[in-house]
């Protein structure tokens, strides 16, 4: 392992590399600091525009990955000057760092996230470095079944963990599946909701289906709200830009156990930041709240889900690269990314693309201190970003969109189907639907539908292929749990309460 985290720092070194983890870092920043736009938009932007370049594919990956990060580190800005999250993963966020910007402490709010956010990502990092090369070799093990025991794993965790509604979040991936199955059946021949149009016989793009989803749906939210937004560009007073060593070591228990807490549910598949920060607060929040000052402006409360969420992020990566699954929404837009240049991430990618997966690993490294470095002294400079107006972002957005679709494909009918996934993206969104879901659904049932088949055509037909294996069996059993412990933990709960009752009186 120490041998592979060289060579991956000789790739991450080099002068084109070093410079493009410093320039993800600050777009990704700045994309977290605006809110709607999030590491999704910023990667689902730049990932054609990175692959017309002409980037090698160890180059473009070390650029979205610092995005991502970035992204990470900047939404807490709009989420403790302006109580709106930057993306998903800062909501909780809000809960006690606006009420610290309230009482004269946003810099010390945003300093001390910047601490946390390095540390939680910090504690991710050798996490990944550590356990991604030996899940790898575990990963080698499975066959057809296993993969898809694990897709079904992914789903049945995704269902539960991610957002409030768990039947939406299941409706959504279900969504996805469908558009995936769009084009010809690979086994068959036949075609599937392509509705004469040739142009679909090969499937929805994944750029196209990306942008659209995301990028113009954010465009069309932008624009409905054009008109109430007169008041976004008053800041609270920053105050003194830096944070004390003393509110750091009061917050380190908060920082430390959220960071390991983040990392654990980043690994799961289809989970995520925004998981990763209200699991980590609700536990900071039963261990550490004596005096019941969280939610009112406490340091611990604000140091808690920034640690999470971004060593959530890093942990996301794991099954991304040792097993070709994404872990959250962000790094199924990464899976693109990679089958853009060919290259199918799982346990052989540590063999015969070392310097993919070891350059990302190292450029995670350096870019956490590329962060920390940028959003300490410039946190003044990244909050201006918040008082851009919406004139000027949306045609920016239009722009990079259609013209990174365009490059791709060089043809209309991409653009007018992007636009058409946008409308749809946008409609889900105003019933309140994410979109993390539809796009794990995406990439996931793609995947689930290969695997069954391969499994299939092994056993004859036999279905009993599928759970034959140790491994298949233990991911059955565990996705079944993940799908029935949330029902009956409450009800056992709520059976046990009149019990009690009965003993007190």
């Amino acid at each position: 392992m120490f041998d592979f985290l060289i060579d991956g720092f000789g790739v991450a070194l080099t002068p084109l590399n070093l410079g493009l983890a410093f320039l993800g870092a600050l777009l990704g920043t700045l994309f977290g600091a605006l809110p709607g736009i999030g590491p999704i938009n910023g990667i689902a932007i730049l990932m054609p525009l990175a692959y017309t370049l002409g980037l090698p594919a160890e180059s473009s990956l070390i650029l979205l990955a610092a995005v991502y990060t970035g992204a990470e580190y900047g939404g807490r800005m709009s989420s403790i000057l302006l109580n709106v999250p930057g993306d998903a993963g800062a909501v909780m966020t809000t809960l006690d760092g606006y009420p610290l910007a309230q009482k004269g402490l946003a810099g010390p709010a945003l300093g001390l996230s910047a601490v946390s956010s390095f540390i939680g990502a910090t504690i991710a990092i050798i996490g990944l470095t550590l356990f991604a090369p030996l899940l790898a070799e575990v990963a080698v093990m499975f066959g057809p079944a296993e993969f898809f025991a694990l897709m079904i794993f992914a789903f049945s965790s995704m269902s539960v963990m991610m957002g409030k509604d768990p039947i939406k979040t299941a409706i959504g991936a279900v969504l996805g599946v469908l558009i995936a199955t769009v084009g010809i059946d690979s086994g068959s021949g036949v075609l599937r909701y392509t509705f004469g149009l040739p142009e679909l016989y090969d499937g929805i793009d994944f750029v196209v289906m990306i942008i659209g989803l995301f990028a113009i749906s954010e465009i069309l939210l932008m624009l409905e709200h054009a008109h109430r937004s007169e008041d976004d560009g008053k800041l609270p007073p920053l105050g003194r830009v830096f944070v004390t060593l003393k509110e750091v070591l009061a917050c380190k228990g908060a920082i430390g156990r959220s960071g390991l807490l983040g990392f654990i549910i980043g690994v799961l598949p289809g989970t995520g930041a925004s998981v990763a920060g209200a699991v980590s607060y609700t536990t900071e929040k039963r261990l550490s709240d004596k005096e019941g000052t969280f939610g009112k402006g406490d340091m611990r409360g604000l140091a808690a889900p920034e640690s999470a969420n971004n060593a959530a992020a890093v942990g996301s990566f794991v099954p991304m690269l040792t097993l070709g699954i994404p872990g959250s929404g962000t790094t199924a837009v990464l899976l693109g990314a990679l089958m853009l240049y060919n290259i199918t991430p799982g346990p052989m990618m540590f063999t015969e693309r070392p310097e993919v997966a070891g350059g990302l690993i190292a450029s995670l490294y350096i870019g956490n201190v590329v962060l920390l470095a940028l959003n300490l002294p410039l946190a003044g400079v990244f909050a201006r970003v918040l008082t851009i107006p919406r004139w000027v972002l949306v045609p920016a957005i239009a722009i990079l969109a259609f013209v990174g679709v365009y490059q791709l494909h060089s043809d209309l009918f991409a653009i007018y189907l992007m636009l058409v996934i946008g409308v749809f993206g946008y409609l889900l969104r105003k019933l309140g639907f994410s979109l993390a879901p539809v796009i794990l659904g995406y990439v996931l049932g793609g995947l689930m539908e290969q695997n069954l088949r391969r499994a299939l055509s092994i056993s004859g037909g036999d279905v009993g292929i599928l759970w034959q294996s140790g491994i298949s069996l233990g991911l059955w059993i565990a996705a079944a749990l993940l799908l029935v412990l949330p029902w009956l933990v409450p009800k056992l709960l709520a059976g046990n309460a009149p019990r009690e009752d009965v003993e007190d009186s």
